[in-house]
């Protein structure tokens, strides 16, 4: 199987930084025009895959919650942007409030279509990112992820299927992976395989070969163990049915405790 896993969508666009001065956030409805202007702009480069306007918009100084500067992000977006004949991207801004610095603190929505044609199949992506990004002089300085879900799918009827995976863990808590096919079997045979990646740049760029296991319990039930560490990992459901496949990503937080 060839690598089907979204980890750039969650940095195609916006995402850290805890609250600046610790006020709390504004609605989007009074952010200022200046702020507006910024997020239409990068919009609309993302929309025209305008890899040099985009990276104008974030510093050279840039940095992520998850090891992506400005060099790697430049060349993962290019990467993901080779790899999808058709995408188009909404932003939505949730909440801004003002740094000390004379910058924003902003949370956003970023909604991705895309629709990437291999020889052997046409896949079409869907993925939603909440993000958490610091803006100073109108340049995005740094990053953070706060959810992340994607979805690919092919085939004239991808199954559809409902997944249970907590959010967040604690370093070492034992978990549950349920990803249920909601429609019957019918006598058709279904494939399948969880798959537990890292979400960093060189997660990204390496390939992962899998084993798919033929599922006869009309699903993928999987326990797992986080990791001993706070860390980001992208979990991800891939199962195949002779009429479609489905390749469901969500992006799991290991933190402490509160």
């Amino acid at each position: 199987m060839g690598r089907y896993f979204l980890g750039p969508v969650s940095v195609v666009l916006l995402g850290l930084s805890p609250w600046g001065n610790g006020a709390a956030a504004a609605t989007a409805t009074t952010a200022p025009p200046e702020l507006l202007q910024t997020l239409e702009r990068i919009e609309a480069a993302a929309n025209d895959r305008d890899l040099d306007a985009i990276m104008q918009f974030y510093s050279q100084t840039f940095s992520s919650d998850t090891g992506f500067d400005h060099t790697l992000l430049r060349q993962t977006l290019e990467a993901f942007w080779q790899r999808y004949g058709t995408l188009s991207y909404d932003i939505e801004l949730l909440s801004w409030e003002p740094t000390s610095s004379g910058g924003y603190t902003i949370e956003t929505l970023t909604r991705v279509q895309g629709v990437q044609v291999r020889p052997e199949r046409r896949l079409s992506l869907s993925a939603e990112v909440t993000s958490r990004q610091r803006l100073q002089d109108g340049q995005v300085a740094s990053q953070e992820i706060l959810s992340e879900t994607s979805r690919l799918v092919s085939g004239s009827n991808p199954p559809t299927v409902d997944i249970q995976l907590p959010n967040t863990l604690t370093p070492g808590q034992s978990f549950t992976f349920d990803t249920v096919v909601i429609e019957p079997l019918q006598g058709r045979s279904l494939m399948g395989v969880a798959v537990d990646e890292g979400v960093t740049a060189v997660d990204f760029f390496e390939p992962r070969p899998v084993v798919f296991d033929v599922l006869t319990a009309g699903g993928l039930y999987k326990l797992g163990t986080a990791p001993n560490t706070p860390d980001q990992r992208w979990i991800s459901a891939v199962i195949i049915r002779e009429d479609g496949l489905v390749v469901e990503t969500r992006r799991v937080r290991v933190e402490p405790s509160p």
